[in-house]
């Protein structure tokens, strides 16, 4: 069957089975990337992150090449340079060996374009750090890499590891990073190095010793130009890295988002930032726990599409200059604005937060051992909604509540506590009469969970232990339909393939990748 098909056509098939489009988009997920509901073999519903399902795409896309690579010695040819092109590791102990074959064929580094590291064991495993030499000597094989994840913290490693990017890998365009906050001055060395970065995330975790001064040398006096940068994500203990970005050149900054996790004190400037950045931004993501000047930001950034914020924040209302003096309490009854004028281009708010308004999962419990607490949250929540207007965000189209979480625990209760219903009953005849769809961070309607169909039969023993059971769309349908290749044809090949490569004796060329117990390679669900 190989010998009827010229090799350029079997190479665009294995391109379109391989389903990369994703893998390589340059772009990093934000938080309006929609989650997705899976089903477990014990038939519980939960929510899976866009980091967990960008994970599952990798992994099936390297398990739909290897059954291609093991096909036939044509196919093998043929589908080698596809295996390399993605490489996904959730144990960096897997570098060494990677490292190793490509020493022996130093020519498949050539095809890398993705190198991607995760983690998942939560602080425990190995250390970065302990694999700086063999993820070097990869780098150094990789001339095209574009997009360039490591998950895991790294420390010393971080300094040689950057070098080697900026002298061998001068395609990249994605990078994400976690390193320590004292590391600051070798992050903007090897931004420097790095000007054809089109996405950058930097999570910075606290220094090692909290006594210590982050002392930036030399970088202090670098003003870095980026030109091409469109996306920067910034994360953790960033305090210095934004006050250093103040006095930067980045001419095409599109969509900037700021996490500040559960932090409530040095809070970094990020109105300074946007003061010098905000006019070009369209996407504009602020998720921290102290309440920032939203009507300030928004002035900032006249053309915003998207706005993200923490709809537990403790908005003071806009000044009233009719209040009397020897009555401020008068001023904090008055109704939250979250803009001082109509914004003109908003589309899309996202609200982070959340957690206790529909007294649900933790808050719950919480509500019970400090009921004043949770009654506050839950006004400060109704105020902010409230403001959310066609008045203030005339071209409202969407709002979407983003945490997992809630929605989580919304699906575990079954719908909104009995005393929190009126509250998502108020949202959402708030937003229909605005004509706007409230959604949850699956971009579903939020209120619509996710129900068993009635005439659902499938049998699990088909399925492994912990794999996971979905259901195709009616959109995935309708894209099999209209698709020029059949997918439905690609994916009867591709289960012969499977089959065939069951029944071969014949070793891989990757072993490696092919016999690993514990790692991606050899666990593509």
């Amino acid at each position: 069957m190989a010998e009827r098909l010229p090799p350029e056509l079997w190479s665009h098939i294995f391109d379109l089975a391989a389903d990369e489009d994703t893998i390589f988009y340059p772009g990093l997920q934000t938080s309006m990337a929609q989650s997705t509901w899976s089903k477990s073999v014990w038939g519980d519903w939960t929510v899976r992150t866009p980091q967990d399902t960008i994970n599952i795409i990798q992994r099936r896309s390297y398990a739909t090449k290897k059954s291609i690579i093991t096909a036939c010695k044509t196919w093998r040819r043929l589908g080698t340079e596809f295996l390399v092109r993605c490489l996904f590791f959730d144990d960096p102990t897997k570098l060494r060996d990677l490292c190793g074959i490509l020493d022996r064929d130093s020519s498949l580094g050539w095809w890398a374009r993705r190198l991607h590291i995760t983690h998942f064991l939560s602080g425990r495993g190995p250390r970065m750090d302990d694999f700086e030499t063999p993820l070097i000597s990869i780098l150094q094989q990789c001339p095209n890499l574009e997009i360039f994840i490591v998950d895991w913290p790294m420390s010393t490693a971080f300094g040689p590891i950057a070098d080697t990017l900026g002298t061998y890998c001068h395609n990249l365009r994605t990078v994400h990073w976690h390193v320590p906050s004292e590391l600051l001055s070798k992050v903007i060395w090897a931004l420097d190095t790095l000007p054809n970065l089109v996405s950058v995330h930097v999570e910075f975790d606290a220094a090692v010793k909290e006594s210590d001064a982050i002392t930036l040398g030399s970088a202090q006096d670098v003003k870095l130009r980026l030109p091409n940068l469109q996306q920067l994500f910034l994360k953790g203990f960033c305090q210095d890295f934004l006050e250093q970005a103040i006095g930067w050149a980045l001419p095409m900054l599109r969509s900037f988002s700021f996490n500040f996790g559960t932090s409530q004190h040095d809070v970094p400037d990020v109105v300074s930032f946007l003061a010098q950045h905000g006019t070009s931004l369209l996407f504009l993501d602020l998720n921290c726990i102290p309440a920032l000047d939203v009507r300030t930001i928004l002035d900032l950034c006249p053309i915003l599409a998207t706005f993200c914020f923490n709809l537990d924040w403790k908005i003071t209302p806009a000044p009233n200059p009719d209040a009397d003096p020897d009555h401020p309490e008068d001023e904090a009854m008055l109704p939250v604005t979250l803009a001082n004028r109509p914004h003109a281009h908003i589309m899309h708010i996202g609200l982070h937060g959340c957690l206790y308004a529909f007294g649900v999962g933790y808050a719950a419990a919480y509500a019970d051992a400090d009921p004043v607490r949770t009654i506050m949250i839950h006004q400060t929540n109704d105020r902010n909604f409230k403001a959310i207007t066609k008045a203030t965000f005339p071209k409202l189209e969407r709002v979407r509540v983003l945490s997992p979480t809630v929605l989580q625990d919304l699906n575990e209760n079954n719908g909104p506590a009995e005393t929190c219903f009126g509250r998502w009953e108020r949202w959402w005849e708030m937003c229909t009469n605005m004509r706007v769809r409230l959604e949850d961070c699956s971009g579903g309607v939020l209120g619509n969970l996710p129900q068993d169909p009635e005439d659902e039969e499938y049998d699990s023993d088909e399925l492994a232990e912990g794999e996971e059971y979905e259901y195709v769309t009616d959109e995935e349908v309708e894209e099999e339909r209209s698709g020029s290749v059949s997918i439905t044809e690609l994916r009867q090949l591709l289960e012969e393939c499977r089959r065939m490569s069951e029944e071969r004796e014949e070793e891989s060329p990757f072993q490696f990748f092919l016999t690993q117990p514990n790692g991606y390679m050899n666990n593509p669900r």
